[in-house]
């Protein structure tokens, strides 16, 4: 199958290198192509980007990430489109996990599942209980009938089109959200809990459990019940840099 990753990208320096080196290795060439898209970043993400071969840049000045993953949406060229966050790790399988999916069930247009959290950062929440969190989402699912990760997802290129795309309105939180409602209205729409890929569990740092807890769940039920953003503005994280 053709598969495009598209990797949105706002001030991503110290995580970009990382995220892309995974997807190369671990995609193992079955990436048709790899998009990042640099969303108004005023460090060197595009540059650092740009050093990894078979990676295309490309630039969305309108900062969120409904603009960052519908820009590289219209770029790209695959069947089944791809995205994760670029301080993300993808695992060895992940790519055949969604080959699997589509291939053997035409009716699936949309796949997500939860994060893990990667050991190699130290916070004061250990990953464990981190990952446990996602286990909330299962009943969520089933009595739904849609949830998504945004940065953790595939989808029908074809399906997303008749989907309407990717929302601009949605400058950071529910904008998964808002895509599986509207792609659970054209076909299967599945959330797996083994379809993992590796996060920074570093939102939990900066803004604390509780607090993230709450925002993310207001932000699932916000697009669910009243078909709009719960949160209207963009989340920035600290910045950190490299060279």
């Amino acid at each position: 199958m053709e598969i495009s990753l598209i990797i949105p990208a706002y001030n991503e320096a110290a995580y970009i290198g990382a995220c892309l080196e995974a997807a190369i290795k671990n995609g193992k060439g079955k990436f048709k192509e790899i998009i990042v898209v640099d969303n108004a970043s005023t460090d060197n993400t595009a540059e650092i980007a740009r050093r990894y071969t078979g990676v295309t840049v490309i630039t969305e000045t309108r900062k969120g990430t409904g603009h960052a993953r519908q820009s590289g949406t219209e770029k790209a060229t695959g069947e089944i489109l791809a995205y994760v966050d670029a301080d993300t790790h993808i695992p060895e399988g992940w790519v055949e996990y969604i080959e699997r999916t589509f291939q053997n069930d035409p009716k699936v247009v949309f796949l997500s599942g939860a994060y893990r959290y990667r050991r190699d950062e130290v916070t004061r929440y250990p990953a464990w209980l981190l990952d446990a969190i996602w286990w909330t989402t299962p009943p969520v699912y089933w009595f739904v009938g849609y949830i998504g990760n945004a940065g953790n997802c595939a989808m029908r290129a074809d399906a997303l089109r008749k989907a309407g795309g990717h929302d601009r309105a949605y400058l950071f939180y529910g904008d998964d959200t808002d895509l599986a409602q509207r792609m659970h209205k054209i076909g299967k729409t599945l959330w797996r809990m083994n379809f993992n890929n590796y996060s920074s569990p570093r939102r939990f740092e900066q803004t604390g459990l509780l607090n993230l807890c709450l925002t993310y769940m207001m932000s699932y039920w916000w697009p669910v019940l009243f078909h709009k953003p719960f949160s209207p503005g963009h989340h920035d994280l600290k910045k950190e840099t490299v060279a």
